[in-house]
């Protein structure tokens, strides 16, 4: 059983606040995720200060201010603050992990040596930006939304052009809108991906409820990352396409579940049901009562429960052949 890498993505829900970044760690660690991400950036270097927000930003935040800077100014986490969440994560038993979104952050997620990078939809066509995350020779996970497959593909070239092996990549189908409507998120993609760019494939959700990466697992998706949120009727641009705690407790369930539910590939009996066999199949059995030495025919045999006798596709061979005894009706035959 391949066991499916789990990312619950509190991304910027935190609200600039440690002691809800905390408490989004205890939510993460309680519901069984692999890792816990945060976003690392410095808002003046990741937008101008004319930059407007995306519709979603703006209908979920509370203030008139249609800019992306002042937004996320205020959910900076500092860096002293990120090891004070490393830690943290450590005694909750739950991995801390970061998307870096310029520069500056790269180098500051560098120095923690977390050993994985996730670079964003938003930065694939960032020729500089996926350079520099090539550089460091780690894996890499890397999100695919509002993407063409020659863009994704071009992006990988990058990557592996400037020293990534292709063996270190994995690339997440994703749609950047939030939440995502159904009729949008287009799962089959995983298979094209798949066979097209030759890596690991995962998905990154943005739809509401759990059912979408749930079923994206029961695809093949080897990575899974979805929003959370301590409540959805917090303010902040992504708290209404999150999950709550218990439907993230919830997903992980499930997708633990369905890991074991895909099983190895290959027909056969199981051990739970292999005891079933004699109960639920059917045997060769006396219609009526035959004396030894008549003749078995369609007339005199039937098939019937229970399956420990002599199996009705051997009904061809039994057919004409002489009874061997005297057989009582619903007797299984025996030759």
């Amino acid at each position: 059983m391949k066991k499916t890498l789990i990312i619950a993505e509190a991304g910027v829900n935190h609200n600039g606040s440690i002691t809800m970044a905390k408490k989004m760690i205890d939510v993460a660690a309680d519901a069984g995720v692999d890792y816990v991400k945060f976003q690392t950036f410095k808002a003046s270097n990741l937008v101008t200060k004319f930059a407007t927000r995306a519709d979603y930003q703006q209908q979920n935040m509370e203030d008139n201010d249609n800019l992306q800077y002042t937004m996320l100014k205020q959910l900076e986490l500092l860096p002293e603050q990120h090891i004070e969440l490393i830690e943290y994560c450590k005694v909750k038993g739950v991995i801390f992990f970061s998307t870096a979104f310029d520069f500056d952050s790269v180098d500051f997620l560098a120095s923690l040596h977390l050993g994985l990078w996730k670079i964003p939809s938003g930065e694939i066509t960032n020729y500089p930006y996926l350079k520099k995350i090539a550089g460091f020779h780690e894996p890499v996970i890397l999100s695919t939304g509002m993407s063409t497959l020659e863009e994704i593909e071009s992006a990988m070239g990058v990557l592996i052009g400037n020293g990534l092996q292709k063996e270190q990549i994995t690339v997440l189908h994703c749609n950047t809108e939030y939440p995502t409507p159904m009729c949008d998120v287009n799962l089959s993609a995983m298979s094209e991906m798949r066979r097209q760019l030759a890596v690991s494939i995962g998905y990154s959700d943005h739809t509401q409820g759990i059912e979408v990466p749930i079923a994206a697992v029961a695809l093949g998706a080897e990575v899974i990352e979805k929003h959370f949120t301590l409540d959805r009727n917090l303010p902040g641009p992504d708290h209404r396409a999150s999950l709550e705690p218990l439907e993230l407790k919830a997903m992980v369930f499930a997708i633990r579940n369905i890991e074991q539910a895909i099983g190895e590939g290959h027909k056969t009996v199981s051990v739970s049901e292999n005891k079933n066999k004699a109960v639920a199949r059917k045997s060769i059995v006396a219609a009526t009562s035959i004396r030894k030495g008549e003749t078995f025919t369609e007339k005199n045999l039937a098939v019937k429960r229970p399956g420990t006798g002599i199996n009705p596709m051997c009904w061809p061979e039994i057919i004409g052949e002489k009874a061997p005894r005297d057989f009582e009706e619903d007797e299984l035959i025996e030759l």
